[in-house]
Order: C-alpha cells, then sequence, then structure tokens
C-alpha cells in the first residue's frame, strides 16, 4: 500500500501567463506557494476477492471497472493509460478542502496519483518528471483548457517564483525570503470560501478565446510578478504587496466576464469596506476561494463582516507531493 499527501496551492501574480498560447510568443511569470491543505490518494493492488479488477473511490463516487478505458474520471484513466498500467488498481481518495474551488485540486490529484503510481512500479520520480507527465496528462490527453503551474507547484511545493520560456520550458525559483518576511506575509492573509464550486474549463476556454484582445491586461499580471517579488525582498511596507493584489485582481475580471460575478463582487467590496487591501478569487474565477490581505489589526472586523463564508486558516508549506507511508503486500 502507498499513501501519497499533495499540497494544495495559492497562486498570487502570473495567473493565465502559465498558458502555452501566451508563454510561447510572450514568455511567463508566477508567484504561488504551497499551503498546508492536501489531498490524499491511498493505492494499493486489488486483492483477488471481488468480482472487479478496479475500484477507484473519489468523493461521493465509486467505480468499479474491469476495462481501464471504461473508467469515467479523465485523470485516473488517462494517467493509467499514459503508464501502461491495464488495471488491478485499488485507489481512495480524500482532501482537505472540496475540490472545484480555485485551489490547483484537479492538478494535486493528478500530480498525487502519478507518484503513487509511479511508487508501486518501484521507480521515483523527480519532481520535474511528476510535473511534466502531469502537464501532458491533462493538457494533450484530457484536453484541459489549463496552465502549467498547478503541476508545477504541486510537484515542487513551497513559495515559488516559475518562469516559462517561450521554447516551452520552465524554471522554479524558490523564494529565499526571511522567516518574519514569510511569517508577516502569512500573517496578512485571509482565505475564505464562497460557498459555491465551478468547472474551470468554460472559464479558462473563454479566457484563451480571448487572449489576443486582452494582451496589454496579461502584460500587466505578468510584470506584477518581478513587483511582488521586490515588495518581498525588500523593506518596503508588506501593505503595498496587498495594493498590488488588488491591480492584479482588476486586470483578471478583464480576461473573462466569467471570473466573477455579483456575488463575488460583492464579498469583495464588504471585504475592501472592512480593512482588506486588496485580494483575488484564486484560480480561474466563477467561485471558489476568495484570498483577501488585510492588516492583523483588521482582521476580526472583516471576518466579522463576513461571516457567512467559511475561513480556512492556513499556513505556508515547503513540501510537493510526498509519499507518506509505503508498504509492500497489503
Amino acid at each position: 500500500m502507498i499513501i501519497t499527501r499533495t499540497p494544495f496551492r495559492i497562486s498570487f501574480f502570473g495567473g493565465g501567463t502559465d498558458i502555452p498560447k501566451w508563454y510561447t510568443e510572450h514568455g511567463g511569470n508566477v508567484l504561488s506557494t504551497t499551503i498546508d491543505k492536501y489531498l490524499y490518494i491511498q493505492l494499493r493492488e486489488m486483492p483477488p476477492f471481488w468480482d472487479f479488477r478496479n475500484r477507484f473511490v473519489y468523493g461521493s463516487k465509486t467505480e468499479t471497472v474491469d476495462n481501464i478505458n471504461l473508467i469515467e474520471h479523465p485523470s485516473i484513466r488517462e494517467t493509467l493509460k499514459f503508464l501502461n498500467i491495464d488495471g488491478g488498481i485499488d485507489m481512495h481518495y480524500n482532501t482537505d478542502i472540496p475540490a472545484r474551488s480555485g485551489i490547483g485540486s484537479s492538478s494535486s490529484f493528478t500530480v498525487g496519483f502519478l507518484n503513487a503510481l509511479y511508487g508501486q512500479m518501484g521507480k521515483l520520480a523527480s519532481d520535474q518528471k511528476l510535473a511534466s507527465d502531469s502537464i501532458h496528462i491533462e493538457q494533450d490527453l484530457i484536453h484541459e483548457a489549463v496552465g502549467c503551474q498547478d503541476q508545477i507547484t504541486a510537484a515542487y511545493g513551497g513559495f515559488n517564483q516559475i518562469v516559462f520560456r517561450r521554447d516551452g520550458t520552465f524554471e522554479v525559483n524558490p523564494m529565499t525570503l526571511r522567516p518574519q518576511r514569510i511569517e508577516e506575509l502569512n500573517d496578512h492573509l485571509v482565505l475564505l470560501f464562497t460557498g459555491f464550486q465551478r468547472s474551470a474549463d468554460a472559464i479558462e476556454r473563454e479566457k484563451i478565446n480571448n487572449m489576443n484582445s486582452h494582451q496589454e491586461d496579461l502584460t500587466y499580471i505578468q510584470g506584477y510578478v518581478n513587483d511582488a517579488v521586490n515588495i518581498l525582498n525588500s523593506n518596503t511596507d508588506i501593505a503595498e504587496f496587498g495594493a498590488l493584489l488588488h491591480e492584479t485582481w482588476m486586470k483578471k475580471r478583464n480576461l473573462s466576464d466569467k471570473v466573477s460575478n455579483s456575488k463575488i463582487d460583492d464579498i469583495y467590496d464588504i471585504g475592501r469596506k472592512n480593512g482588506a487591501i486588496g485580494g483575488k478569487l484564486l484560480g480561474a474565477g466563477g467561485g471558489g476561494f476568495m484570498l483577501l490581505f488585510v492588516q492583523p489589526h483588521n482582521r476580526e472586523a472583516l471576518l466579522k463582516s463576513l461571516s457567512e463564508y467559511i475561513h480556512i486558516p492556513f499556513s505556508f508549506e515547503n513540501l510537493g507531493t510526498q509519499t507518506i507511508y509505503y508498504r509492500e503486500g497489503v
């Protein structure tokens, strides 16, 4: 039996510039971090006592199939096919945070599942391989409208600036910040669940289709990454980071009319009226989690004003996907 633990992520700046259509022409730049909220995958060989070869348990759904081509879950099906595994799998999936909520859960799943399968095959896959394989599976085999930052962040872990080159390669640059600066930033962030989930695919497809008409917005979004890195690496008031989050959210809203809606705008406006300097909806948009930047002395008032929404305390973490349990023959 193998159990993998894969973190979720918060993307601060640069989202959208990790789309191949953009970075192969303009380059890309992203600033993101993993947090101490995780996805767990338990994997073992299927015991020979049941009348099915494979079982996959995720959320409230259980799939029992003999032929892997009949698996409904696209990532499970295509990952097994990619690795030429024809079955005999018993997999259970659990998570700290619901899927389709903007924290990179689908890519964390693919990375964690790959990590578990490679382990079962007796192979140790590098962070780079897990990230690259996951990108290939999601973009080329499932044909999802996704970028590349989520897979890389889940595989590598930590607080990183990720640079995408025009030739299709990427570079992961860990942020070398003083522990006090990291703690200061963490103390200014509030994560709220808006109460509704969404599928990112339609939103991302529209943003990709609109990309040529929003080059100016994406250029600003890409430039904010280096601005944010400079703020964190200096003695500049950390509030400037929050102000920059507000600017990137204004630009992100322009990319598609599906990114925000009246409910999300209301949440953001209430937050701003009660101490938030800036913030953004995580992921593609349309729902899920909202990140707000607020001075610690205003945190209580902010949370009170938005008390109908679930507050998720979190801390940054430094590890990507990990095998946390391994035992042969179970």
